[in-house]
């Protein structure tokens, strides 16, 4: 037994985060792409006149800029739950109208469904408003896409713990929204690899795969804000926001962020945000730059409210 697993199960049951129990797996399935990824690389290298990077390349600066993210993520993450646990205590405690039993199978359903639905509310309100995507866009910020960019997590986990209220306010208790939460985050692990293509159509159709996934991380005009769900994919298709991977996508920031600091690739755009304030001369231009999309820039005086450019990040 390692010491995460030891950790692991030395928790009370409710309190075990599976998140902690998958990082053995996530590793050992990781090690083996990028085994198999710097094999594919020689062999791209003895081809001539190879236009792009292979597909499921990596570059070890990056990933080891990923995997350095994620293990900061893992105690982040557990401070951000630790400091709403007690908002979510209180809801589910005081204001929720019934208490639904975790022995019943109907109230995993509703907690499974509930997180991946708010996930994807969440995650689409991550790419519109800029002060959300502040938060997220250092996961987009690799311009590789393979197991290790699915562990270059975000810091700031305000926006979803807030977003996960209204789950205890249902009647889920706490631990059990943190617990799906985690499933959900396990299940995205696999869906960010070019390793494997299109999947039959009926899972294609329902579930998120890692061909609508690598659409969402392609910074491609096509591609642009699409594909937000996590383990469904049928919000996207219902609320207007998905597009089927028609070539393999160009990865990372439309305006890329060229730097293997993590402390600057999580803090690049609150840095980016306080810079446009301050040049700011009205206050509804400083509104804008904070809550308007990301490369939301002033309409100036006598210009078209449609001619005003938008750049949204891959």
């Amino acid at each position: 037994m390692n010491a995460v697993t030891g950790f692991w199960f030395a928790l009370p049951p409710q309190m075990r985060d599976p998140v902690l129990f998958a990082i053995p797996f996530f590793l050992f399935l990781l090690t083996i792409e990028w085994t198999a990824a710097r094999k594919v690389q020689r062999i791209a290298a003895e081809e001539s006149g190879a236009p792009r990077t292979p597909a499921g390349a990596y570059l070890t600066r990056d990933s080891w800029t990923s995997i350095s993210m994620g293990l900061v993520s893992i105690a982040t993450s557990a401070g951000w739950k630790a400091l709403a646990l007690l908002g979510y205590a209180a809801i589910y405690a005081y204001l929720a109208p019934w208490h639904l039993s975790p022995t019943k199978w109907y109230t995993w359903v509703v907690a499974l469904i509930g997180v991946d639905l708010l996930y994807y509310g969440y995650h689409r309100m991550a790419h519109r408003v800029r002060l959300v995507w502040a938060t997220h866009q250092a996961h987009h910020s690799s311009q590789y896409y393979n197991l290790a960019t699915a562990v270059r997590q975000k810091w700031n986990n305000s926006g979803e713990v807030l977003m996960w209220a209204p789950l205890p306010l249902l009647g889920l208790p706490p631990w059990m929204v943190y617990f799906s939460w985690s499933l959900n985050l396990i299940y995205q692990f696999w869906i960010h690899t070019e390793r494997i293509g299109k999947l039959p159509r009926p899972f294609e159709f329902v579930f998120n795969t890692p061909s609508h996934h690598r659409v969402h991380h392609g910074m491609d005009k096509i591609y642009l804000d699409k594909n937000y769900g996590g383990i469904l994919i049928i919000w996207d298709r219902l609320f207007g926001t998905f597009q089927p991977e028609l070539f393999r996508p160009h990865y990372g920031l439309t305006k890329q962020v060229d730097t293997f600091n993590i402390w600057k690739l999580q803090t690049y755009e609150y840095v980016a945000i306080a810079r446009d304030w301050r040049s700011a001369k009205r206050l509804r231009d400083r509104l804008g730059f904070v809550f308007g999309p990301p490369g939301w820039t002033p309409r100036m005086a006598g210009t078209p409210a449609d001619a005003v450019p938008l750049v949204t990040p891959g």
